[in-house]
């Protein structure tokens, strides 16, 4: 079985573009960048409650923890968000409620589905119907051969281009053995040059 393909930064910009004109683009736009930005599985993304990403104050927080029942393999793992990702999910949440403050949103009922689906708002999307969701994302947006686990991959890849230990890797993603880390990740141009150059 073929992996999932990497999108190029041209082909990721493309979706992006296409997500903006759809509807429900905050939504989907913050559910890709969970994809692609902190590598979390299709599962993962459609696990997450209001309450792993928002604090009592209204904040988005910096880092989420994922249950062992929430993550594949039964065992649980911390999930570090970079701002980027957090600007995100709090414009989203913010037009999703209608409040710039947060803070509300915090006293209401914060188990329900941080990514709704118009089927089931308080529930949200299966894993199934998330994989589906992303399938069609791409496909509409003109591209071929990738999936749900294009952004996890995605995000191996930028990480081990920019000379991360295999090992730091390796606990991001959520690993048990580094052999699996190492499937993830797609062999650069831009990774052969950065090592040739530890010889200057």
């Amino acid at each position: 079985m073929s992996q999932a393909r990497i999108l190029t930064s041209r082909e990721y910009r493309k979706v992006l573009v296409y997500i903006s004109s759809r509807r429900h683009a905050s939504r989907n736009k913050a559910m890709l960048y969970m994809s692609h930005l902190a590598g979390l599985r299709v599962g993962e993304i459609s696990h997450l409650t209001i309450a792993d990403v928002l604090t009592d104050s209204g904040e988005i927080k910096d880092e989420i923890y994922l249950s062992p029942e929430k993550t594949k393999g039964d065992r649980g793992r911390t999930v570090l968000l970079p701002q980027k990702l957090q600007d995100e999910v709090h414009n989203y949440l913010s037009i999703r409620f209608r409040l710039k403050d947060l803070k509300a949103v915090s006293q209401t009922d914060t188990s329900r589905a941080l990514f709704y689906s118009q089927r089931h708002p308080s529930n949200g999307f299966s894993p199934n119907t998330l994989a589906q969701f992303f399938h069609y994302l791409y496909k509409n947006a003109g591209l071929s051969g990738c999936s749900s686990h294009s952004g996890r991959r995605f995000f191996a890849t930028t990480i081990a281009e920019a000379g991360t230990n295999p090992k730091v890797l390796q606990n991001l993603l959520g690993h048990r053995n580094i052999q699996t880390t190492m499937r993830y990740v797609e062999i650069s141009p831009t990774m052969l040059r950065n090592a040739v150059n530890l010889m200057n």
